[in-house]
């Protein structure tokens, strides 16, 4: 059996291991410590001035305290792009609101200015004013900033920036990550930089910082002995996992240029295969990190589709996946709220990821082309 080519595996760059000895041989073995604080202060300068992080367990957990912090209660309603995975939506329910979704637009794959107004506008009429707005740089490509924050400001929902995949891509020179009045990152093993398990909450304030901290270490009073005014988490990042990632962001830029370079390597396998269309930038005001690189079918065929690229790749012991399936199609939220014309629907038919890793080598990447050669040759 041939060695399994990942989707998207973890690259270590070696400078990760100093960090982590050091937190064994000064016993911080906690969510706390010198690791964490170094760990928020090097993402907190990658993004630029004016951002504040708060390292946490999980993407997921930060997206779960950016609207505890904007203050969504039970029975609010909550703006989530339906193209997505579903922990940009899960939190939503934690906090007993209700997922409104809103399809794709074609350029991007993320949330439609269209429908995100024409979702406002039905929900106010409706009596539910939405509370936020969740959007997501789906696979590393940036949302159309610009617009939605028009759309935000005009509507006064702040907007929850789903920066999980897009750390190190960038809109109009700005790195993603620092748009939304509150952002969040994620760092799973197989995100662009990883601290096996963990993400963070970028906000625009040290005081909302302060905030998510208080609540994810179980919102213990100042006091002398443990007293809680307020539910909190177990959600800080611990020290040993910051150690990792101090590592990794020594490496992220390199990273991020390995990762567009596999788009580059799929383009150009593809430029003579009709009828299938590599997901790139089509402005020059966004760049990608190409987090996954994807491609979409024009038209399915029982010799040409997604399914079938999938299990020849399979065949070669080689990962890819398809598109995020839309969250208003989950049967958890089939009775949510749905604005849009099917957009994200027909990208989850036609679609499929590609291994994208910023550690696959020219064997690997020859063992690829082999095989998607193969199939559309066949």
């Amino acid at each position: 059996m041939k060695d399994k080519i990942y989707l998207s595996s973890p690259h270590m760059g070696g400078a990760e291991e100093q960090y982590v000895k050091a937190a064994f041989e000064t016993n911080w073995i906690a969510p706390l410590g010198p690791n964490v604080s170094g760990f928020e202060e090097s993402i907190e300068k990658y993004l630029g001035d004016g951002n504040f992080v708060a390292a946490l367990s999980s993407g997921t957990a930060a997206i779960h305290l950016a609207l505890i912090i904007i203050g969504v209660k039970p029975g609010d309603e909550v703006i989530c792009q339906s193209m997505t995975f579903s922990a940009s939506a899960n939190p939503i329910a934690y906090l007993g609101a209700t997922p409104v979704f809103v399809d794709s637009e074609s350029e991007t794959w993320n949330i439609n200015p269209v429908y995100l107004e024409e979702a406002i506008n039905d929900r106010i009429a409706k009596g539910k004013k939405p509370k936020a707005i969740v959007a997501v740089h789906l696979y590393g490509m940036p949302y159309n900033v610009d617009v939605i924050k028009k759309i935000s400001k005009k509507y006064d929902i702040p907007v929850v920036e789903d920066s999980a995949e897009a750390l190190g891509s960038m809109y109009k020179g700005r790195k993603c990550g620092s748009f939304g009045d509150l952002s969040i990152l994620s760092f799973n093993g197989n995100k662009i930089i990883t601290t096996s398990g963990g993400g963070a909450l970028v906000s625009r304030r040290q005081e909302q910082k302060d905030k998510a901290v208080f609540l994810a270490t179980q919102a213990r009073d100042d006091a002398p002995y443990y007293q809680h005014s307020h539910i909190g988490y177990n959600y800080r990042l611990s020290n040993v996992c910051a150690g990792i990632g101090r590592g990794q962001m020594e490496r992220l830029d390199d990273h991020v240029e390995l990762r567009r370079k596999m788009n580059i390597f799929y383009r150009d396998i593809f430029k003579d295969i009709q009828g299938v269309q590599v997901f790139k930038e089509s402005s020059d005001d966004v760049k990608s990190n190409h987090w996954l690189s994807c491609i979409l079918f024009d038209q399915i065929t029982p010799e040409r589709n997604p399914d079938g690229l999938r299990e020849a790749l399979l065949a070669e012991n080689i990962e890819s996946r398809p598109l995020w399936k839309p969250m208003h199609l989950q049967p958890i939220f089939k009775d949510s709220p749905y604005y849009g014309d099917g957009t994200s629907e027909s990208l989850f038919k036609s679609g499929l990821c590609l291994p994208s890793g910023s550690n696959l080598d020219n064997i690997e990447r020859a063992r690829i082309s082999k095989a998607i050669l193969t199939y559309f040759n066949a």
